[in-house]
């Protein structure tokens, strides 16, 4: 009776979430010049602002997932709630970009949302319906990138902060039902250690780095997040570039790979899973990956984008089926601080890549094609695939 309410609640949580996420995405560059009275400190400032979320969430995520192994996942999911509901009003009302970069700190050290959602579905469900879970999911993330875009254009035309306001409003409204609805996953064990060692970033990396299995699916899980923060960073511009395309044809192929991918792993990523196992479903989604990168590297003609999408949708299987090998892996009273370390590993992709993948895509413009970044990015899908073939099946290795 537990389990039920809890999953539905986790699938709220991350649509709401992507969802407050979405509404500002169209936003966001109008309030920054607002907030800067000039367009070039906007950019500076919108970049400084997402490294340092990214930063300290890299360097508190395994705290966070440590404390969540040791009182439980329900406090630390509705502080890190409530922190980005701190974080989205502190957008609506600040007069300056120093409030705007505290806020957005606090945010990032308080961003546990996914560690302790990763955590809860391996606490409340069983080994072989984790992929399923995680697909559900990934499916609640697209839809919410889906609709928010959407609905913060419409609020933005009525006023630039409003948008903000709503998606605070979003968060404090997930904290109240989290508050009510949510039951606890794991009550928690005080006698789980709690030592700087390992709570912090690079100890906590460290340890996971020398288990042979986990060690390697964070390290495959890295190169697939290098490759898919490389094609988000550039994917609007290289569009533009490559076509012409003008922002409401870019909306559209995003949006619809955005729903195709949610339908997806809604619906198809469980059933795959199961029939190929978690290693050959994360090999195969990897390959995938390396095929629709690869092709957008050298696409000529715009309907070949919507087939290599395709392509890209149906190898997200990759993703689910690396969650539930890793949650299998890990024992039951370390899920927190793996999820946390793997969060973190996603953190150095998503603070570090955007730089280097938008001066790489810069240099290709000048000197080369503007596919050239997408062949980088499908040489570390590739790199992730090999990690996974190499990594010894659960089923067969058990650390």
């Amino acid at each position: 009776m537990r389990r039920a309410p809890a999953l539905s609640f986790l699938l709220v949580t991350v649509f709401l979430d992507m969802l407050g996420l979405g509404l500002i995405v169209p936003i966001m560059p109008a309030l920054m010049a607002a907030v800067t009275e000039d367009a070039t400190a906007a950019v500076r400032w919108s970049g400084l602002l997402g490294s340092i979320y990214g930063l300290l969430q890299f360097v508190v995520s395994p705290l966070l997932g440590r404390l969540s192994d040791r009182y439980g996942r329900r406090p630390v999911l509705l502080a890190s709630l409530t922190c980005l509901g701190i974080d989205w009003l502190a957008h609506a009302i600040s007069p300056g970009p120093w409030t705007l970069l505290l806020s957005h700190a606090l945010a990032g050290a308080g961003a546990g949302t996914y560690t302790v959602v990763n955590a809860y579905i391996a606490d409340v469900t069983e080994p072989e319906s984790r992929a399923r879970a995680y697909g559900l999911v990934g499916a609640a993330f697209g839809l919410g990138f889906v609709a928010g875009p959407a609905i913060g254009g419409l609020l933005g035309t009525v006023d630039v902060r409003l948008p903000f306001f709503a998606a605070a409003g979003l968060s404090f409204a997930n904290v109240a039902y989290g508050w009510f609805v949510l039951p606890e996953s794991r009550p928690g064990d005080r006698t789980t250690p709690l030592t700087l060692r390992a709570a912090n970033p690079v100890g906590s990396l460290a340890a996971l780095l020398r288990r042979p299995v986990l060690g390697r699916l964070a390290c495959a899980r890295l190169c697939s997040d290098i490759a898919r923060t490389t094609h988000q960073s550039v994917w609007t511009f290289f569009l533009t570039a490559q076509f012409a395309w003008s922002t409401a044809q870019i909306g559209v192929v995003m949006a619809t790979g955005a729903l195709a991918s949610a339908v997806f792993q809604a619906r198809a990523v469980g059933p795959v899973v199961r029939l190929l196992g978690e290693k050959r479903a994360a090999v195969a989604g990897s390959l995938l990956g390396v095929g629709s990168l690869g092709g957008t590297a050298f696409v000529s003609v715009p309907w070949m984008l919507y087939i290599l999408q395709a392509v890209g949708v149906i190898g997200s299987i990759g993703g689910a089926a690396v969650l539930s090998w890793i949650s299998r892996t890990a024992r039951a009273d370390e899920q927190g601080i793996v999820q946390g370390a793997v969060t973190g590993v996603g953190s150095v992709a998503e603070t570090l890549v955007p730089v280097a993948a938008g001066a790489v895509f810069g240099w290709s413009l000048a000197y080369a094609s503007p596919g050239l970044i997408f062949v980088g990015a499908a040489v570390f899908a590739a790199a992730s695939a090999i990690l996974l073939v190499v990594t010894p099946d659960l089923r067969t290795s058990i650390e």
